[in-house]
């Protein structure tokens, strides 16, 4: 079955203009839902709502929102008045300018999008922009008016199949501040041995981003505890946690380098200790043979 498009207009870049749709490029649906339930009936439960003070029940055509100005008192909104809010579309993905790509704090990307052509020909002139942006290495910065609010969006170029993904932006007030977070975290002296340490660790330790590797370990888990009870098997046992021993960062960085094994500048003293315990092993030796011919 053919994925559905989340969204159906244009992309625009100045005169020219291509078909396009948006899909979703992830989701969370492949998960396992649970519902609430009964447990004497076996019955699922549905929600609903009640008025918190007198306990009554309330029904939808007297179900409004209202935004909370002081403890208990409410400004109410109708749907109509929240729906007038919705801006007026076009269906367009305008794109206002590019960047490079790496020009945005990753912190503001929000849902991920494959951006599509909707035919042939469109096909054609969305395949010539991705390349572009690719042998440019820029990505483009978007204006439109999706799921009734004017969004931002960065579409940037895949690297293989000449693709292009379209991500919406977080609004500048939902992006909260690295600054104020990292504020009380204390300035920490570094030795010189616990930098060629990590350095060392960090070379030794070469990785590559496989996919396939990203897998969901508690969804895995509970969909064995589902298949378990559904078969009427043994229930899977959960594995005891380990406590982790509290060490000083130098020794599980010299852990952690295989043994305490030296690294960088720690090798050089390694070395450096070395040859003078050599040379100060000769000189004794030297000191001895010249007492035995002395007497």
């Amino acid at each position: 079955m053919a994925q559905r498009a989340s969204w159906k207009g244009f992309l625009s870049v100045g005169a020219l203009s291509c078909s396009v749709a948006l899909y979703a490029a992830a989701s969370t649906s492949e998960r396992i839902s649970l519902h609430m339930i009964n447990r004497k009936t076996g019955n699922r439960l549905r929600r609903q709502y009640v008025d918190e003070e007198t306990g009554d029940l309330v029904e939808n055509e007297d179900q409004v929102k209202g935004y909370e100005v002081a403890k208990g008192d409410y400004v109410t909104l109708d749907a109509q008045e929240v729906a007038d809010l919705v801006p007026d579309g076009n269906k367009t993905i305008s794109v206002g300018g590019f960047l490079a790509c790496g020009a945005i704090d990753t912190a503001y990307l929000d849902r991920p999008y494959f951006l599509a052509p909707t035919d042939a020909p469109s096909a054609e002139v969305l395949a010539l922009l991705a390349a572009g942006m690719a042998e440019r290495k820029v990505a483009a910065l978007c204006d439109a008016v999706l799921f009734r609010r004017v969004r931002r969006l960065l579409v940037r170029p895949v690297t293989q199949g000449g693709a292009l993904i379209a991500s919406t932006l977080n609004f500048n007030y939902e992006v909260r501040s690295a600054q104020e977070a990292f504020a009380d975290i204390p300035d920490t002296p570094l030795s010189g041995e616990m930098l060629d340490l990590a350095t060392h660790i960090i070379r030794s330790k070469p990785g590559t981003f496989d996919p396939e590797a990203l897998d969901d370990r508690y969804e895995a888990a509970l969909a064995a505890l589902v298949r378990a009870k559904i078969e009427g098997k043994p229930l899977p046992k959960a594995k005891p946690r380990r406590e982790a021993k509290v060490v000083s960062l130098l020794d599980a960085l010299r852990a952690s380098a295989g043994a305490g094994k030296p690294a960088g500048r720690s090798r050089k003293r390694a070395a450096s200790e070395k040859t003078s315990s050599e040379k100060t092993s000769a000189a004794a030796r030297g000191r001895k043979s010249a007492t035995r011919k002395a007497g």
